[in-house]
Parts: C-alpha cells; sequence; structure tokens
C-alpha cells in the first residue's frame, strides 16, 4: 500500500515517517513548499505523481494562541486546506485519515468526551478545526477523522521538550493543575495511522470519526512532575513543580478544562490502543536525553 502524507515537518509527519521507514512501508511525505494542502492544483497534482492507496493529513495550523489574532492563516490551514484536500481525494477514489483535535469540544464535560459528544469550540483554532472536520465528512465518505490531544514526541515543539528546556534552567516551574486531558505521544499516533490503513488494505475499515489519545489522563501540572521526575535519571536535576490554576496563567485563546478523550471506539475498530501515555513520556525522555 502506498501512504501519501501532506505536512511532512509536523511533529506527527515525522514521527510517521520515521515508523514507515522502520516497518518498511512504502510512504511519500511532502511539506507545504511542496503541496500546499490550500492549493487545489498543488494537491491534484501531488496526487497524480505519488498515486497513493490512501492519504494522511498531517498539516495544520497549530498556534493556539496565534490563531486568535490571525483568524484567516487558521482558516487556511485548518478548514480550507482539509476541505480541498478532501474534494482531490474523492476525486481520485483513495480515502483520506485526517487529524484533529479535542478543541472542539469546550472542556465543560465531567468524564471523557465519546464521538456523539456535541462540539462547542471557545476559539479560532478550535472553530477552524471544527469546520475542517465539517468540509472532510461533506467532500468525501471514505474519510476516518482521528481526534486527538496533547500531542508530544521526539520532533518539533511540545510540551514535552519545553519542559525538559525549562528544568535544566530553572529550580522552579509552575504549572497550571485544572486543565485535564490525555498527553498522546506521536508515535502512537503513527501507529495508529498505520492502523486504519491496514484496515483499508484489507477491507475491514469502518469510516467516521474517532478519538485517539494516549492510555490514561492527567493535568500539565501532572504531565510536567512525570516529565521531569523521569529527566532526572539523566540530569541528577530536580526542580520544584508548583500547581497553579488557568487564571494564574491568563492566554489570548480559551483552554477547554477537560480535554479527556475515551478511545475505546477507536481501539474496538482497529485493534489497536496507545500505551499508558506514562510509558511513552519515559521513552521520549530517555530518547532525547540518553548518551
Amino acid at each position: 500500500m502506498r501512504i501519501l502524507m501532506f505536512g511532512a515537518n509536523g511533529q506527527v509527519a515525522r514521527e510517521t515517517v520515521a515508523l514507515a521507514a522502520a516497518q518498511g512501508r512504502d510512504l511519500v511525505a511532502l511539506d507545504r513548499t511542496q503541496a500546499d494542502i490550500a492549493d487545489a492544483e498543488a494537491v491534484a497534482r501531488a496526487i497524480a505523481e505519488v498515486k497513493p492507496d490512501i492519504v494522511f493529513n498531517g498539516a495544520a495550523y497549530t498556534a493556539v494562541d496565534k490563531a486568535e489574532g490571525d483568524p484567516a492563516a487558521a482558516e487556511r490551514g485548518n478548514a480550507t486546506g482539509p476541505a480541498v484536500l478532501a474534494a482531490a481525494c474523492a476525486k481520485a477514489g483513495i480515502p483520506l485519515v485526517h487529524i484533529s483535535t479535542d478543541y472542539v469540544f469546550d472542556g465543560t464535560k465531567t468524564g471523557a468526551y465519546v464521538e456523539s459528544d456535541p462540539i462547542a469550540p471557545l476559539g479560532v483554532y478550535g472553530g477552524t478545526k471544527a469546520a475542517g472536520e465539517a468540509a472532510v465528512r461533506a467532500a468525501t465518505e471514505r474519510h476516518v477523522i482521528l481526534r486527538t490531544s496533547w500531542v508530544y514526541g521526539a520532533h518539533g515543539a511540545n510540551f514535552l521538550k519545553t519542559m525538559l528546556r525549562l528544568a535544566g534552567d530553572r529550580d522552579r516551574l509552575t504549572i497550571v493543575a485544572d486543565q485535564r486531558g490525555c498527553p498522546t505521544a506521536t508515535r502512537d499516533i503513527a501507529e495508529a495511522l498505520f492502523a486504519v490503513a491496514d484496515a483499508v488494505a484489507a477491507g475491514t475499515v469502518r469510516y467516521g470519526t474517532y478519538h485517539f489519545a494516549g492510555t490514561g489522563a492527567t493535568t500539565w501540572h501532572g504531565f510536567a512532575s512525570e516529565i521531569i521526575a523521569h529527566a532526572a535519571r539523566h540530569t541528577g536535576r530536580t526542580p520544584d513543580v508548583a500547581a497553579i490554576t488557568t487564571a494564574d496563567y491568563p492566554t489570548p485563546a480559551q483552554r477547554p478544562a477537560n480535554s479527556e478523550l475515551d478511545s475505546s471506539l477507536f481501539e474496538q475498530t482497529f485493534r489497536y490502543r496507545a500505551a499508558p501515555w506514562q510509558t511513552r513520556a519515559g521513552e521520549v525522555v530517555d530518547t532525547l536525553l540518553a548518551p
């Protein structure tokens, strides 16, 4: 099976490319300079040249706070782009796997969100991602939308890498403790993408919207504490991690207080479950800090 992935510079795409190489999969990844997903001609040309059996969309505008001041850029990357890409996939008769986000929810639910829960994005980023989901559904029936959350890994900028950097410079960190979610490793997202591709190849795929996130939930404070405790095995540094509230750390964009996603439907359908977030976080820390 030949896979075409857009958004090659993103942290998920870089992990997916590395895993594809390790597993001997046929994957071609293109960055924005090679094919902007909002450019219909560029997308059509890429599909015609690569001739994929399935397309992964890892391209997105992910600067949550900046989106509040630049909604046009967020709209292009998160709504227009997926609409163009889905239409091109429909025309070519190939399925699309599109990565979305927990930010389509407002975070007011008490328990974990399931796929049927009503969406209510709080800001520009979540609103444009919700619009992108709707555009994909409208353009092609042969789609799988994966909503994920709190993404981190060895590639690109993310919370885990920020914590390692700060822990190397400071003796005290203040981290928000009243937002809850499921830290999700890029390794697990890459595995999930391939699980969908394998189901397409086997003819057993069930198209639709799914939640896929790391196993287990925590707060940003809990996530940071785990990262720093594991890093101490390499660095010997144990800075204090102090809990603060969202109100203590105001940002341009409002974050959902609860981003916990129930991934059981994906596991039942595609037979893959993400590792416990603590396990994956430790693996990434080891990858980044081990000699």
